[in-house]
Order: C-alpha cells, then sequence, then structure tokens
C-alpha cells in the first residue's frame, strides 16, 4: 500500500502550573481554548473540541500522522503560553504544568468526549481537577503516581 492513512483521536488533559485560576475571566479563557484549537490546527492536529474549566483544558483532536504526542503537546502548550501572557498585566507569570495526561479516544466515542468537554462549567461544581484526572486515569487504566503528578 503506498498510501500512508491514519485516524488518531487523542483527549490531552493539562492544567495551569500548580493549578491556579489563571483562567477565571471567561473571555481569556475562550481565548485561550482557540489559541490551544489554533496551533493544534497549525501543526494538522485538527481540533474536534477544546474546553476546560478555570485551572485546566481538554483538547480533542486528531494526531497528525508524522507527529508525536510530546511534539503536539510541547507545540501547543508553547505558542499559548507566549500569546496569552500578553493579554493581561495578571497573566504575565502564566504558565502551564510540566507535565500532561494522552488518552487515545475511538471514532465511536469521540462525539461522548466532545459532551464531556463541552459540559466542564458544571461538571466542575462538583469535582476537582484532580478528581476529574484521577478518574480518567483509573478509566484508561493508568497508575498515577500522586508525588509527581501535581505541579
Amino acid at each position: 500500500m503506498p498510501q500512508s492513512l491514519a485516524r488518531i483521536w487523542l483527549h490531552v488533559v493539562f492544567s495551569t502550573k500548580e493549578r491556579r485560576a489563571y483562567l477565571q475571566n471567561e473571555r481569556i479563557r475562550d481565548e485561550l481554548f482557540r489559541l490551544l484549537g489554533h496551533h493544534a490546527s497549525a501543526i494538522d492536529c485538527q481540533p474536534a473540541r477544546v474546553g476546560g474549566w478555570i485551572d485546566h483544558v481538554h483538547v480533542l483532536c486528531g494526531l497528525a500522522r508524522t507527529m508525536t504526542v510530546a511534539q503536539l503537546i510541547e507545540h501547543v502548550k508553547t505558542e499559548s503560553s507566549k500569546r496569552i501572557k500578553d493579554r493581561a498585566a495578571d497573566l504575565s507569570s502564566f504558565r502551564w504544568q510540566n507535565g500532561y495526561g494522552a488518552f487515545s479516544v475511538s471514532q465511536s466515542n469521540v462525539d461522548q468526549v466532545i459532551e464531556y468537554i463541552d459540559g466542564q462549567a458544571k461538571h466542575h461544581g462538583k469535582m476537582s481537577f484532580q478528581d476529574e484526572f484521577r478518574l480518567i486515569c483509573a478509566k484508561h487504566g493508568i497508575e498515577i503516581d500522586e508525588r509527581y503528578v501535581w505541579d
């Protein structure tokens, strides 16, 4: 087969440094989500949905055939961080956490993940980011070391 084809959906989750609530302002939050989507798209990792809450983000995107997960995440974190720092004085110290979670999503579950991302505001009225991340990892069979996962 001379043609290489791939459709790999990723649900990527990462927080602000120390889970600081940098994204309380809805306008800034929405702008950051657009920036993340734009920078994923710029490297051919087409976003299906970007969302999150005041201290973290969820990105559902296709992984480009020539891109690694680490390259995708480094790019969107670096570029979005550079751009968002210029938006307001209280964002000058904005940083993302060092780590991330990246989870595979089957084509048949893409719509469910989109609904999940869209429901973040309601969801976080009942659950912290840490509890949410623990549950996502458990669902995917990933054990986390609490000493290192929260930076």
